[in-house]
């Protein structure tokens, strides 16, 4: 009896091992599953945030800029390079902050020397008229933001977006858009300036 209790108590101490074993070789080869999913999902959280990126107003506009002439490039780079500048009534500089005519004369006369209006609504009377349909990067689009009179001015950027000095609420320069239903309400107009050879040096009021 003596001999058949200790045989069997080594074949439970023999079992137990075992399966402790095999737990203990599951638990790693499930741990190593796991780590390889979350790996995996890391990765793929981290491609579809580089595509959101991509695809966000910024990347679209660079995706843009690439097909255009070097003069618009060097416009819109630079007003975009002003993203984030605060807002100030009557401002015409990046020290100083922009009110929205402010902004697109600066991008103007620093991008391609041309001295225009700080005024939307002198602005709004320059160029050539063209259709919302007719819109290119570089071309002008303006709102009336106060009762019927040509009030807010942006640079247009390609794929309905468009940067401009919002507002105090709003945080200063931004890109918006079109499309968007506050913008869509409140367009007016559009208006496509003379390519900097084809233009004088400066616009008088």
């Amino acid at each position: 009896m003596r001999k058949n209790v200790g045989k069997k108590t080594v074949e439970t101490i023999l079992s137990i091992r075992l399966t402790k074993s095999w737990l203990t070789r599951m638990g790693i080869r499930t741990f190593i599953i796991v780590c390889s999913l979350l790996f995996s999902s890391s990765i793929q959280a981290a491609e579809h945030a580089d595509t959101l990126q991509s695809s966000g107003p910024v990347g679209t506009v660079q995706a843009v800029m690439k097909t255009l002439p070097d003069a618009i490039q060097s416009l819109l780079r630079y007003a975009l390079n002003q993203d984030g500048v605060s807002y100030q009534w009557g401002g015409t500089s990046p020290e100083n902050g922009f009110d929205c005519s402010g902004f697109v004369r600066n991008v103007f006369d620093h991008a391609e020397g041309v001295l225009l209006p700080h005024s939307a609504r002198a602005l709004s009377l320059i160029g050539n008229r063209i259709k919302m349909a007719e819109l290119q990067p570089g071309d002008l689009v303006f709102f009336r933001l106060i009762r019927h009179t040509v009030s807010h001015v942006g640079i247009y950027l390609g794929n309905n977006q468009f940067i401009h000095a919002s507002s105090f609420r709003s945080g200063g320069v931004k890109i918006s858009n079109l499309t968007d239903g506050y913008w869509a309400k409140h367009f007016t107009l559009a208006r496509r300036l003379d390519l900097p050879d084809e233009q004088p040096s400066s616009i008088s009021e």
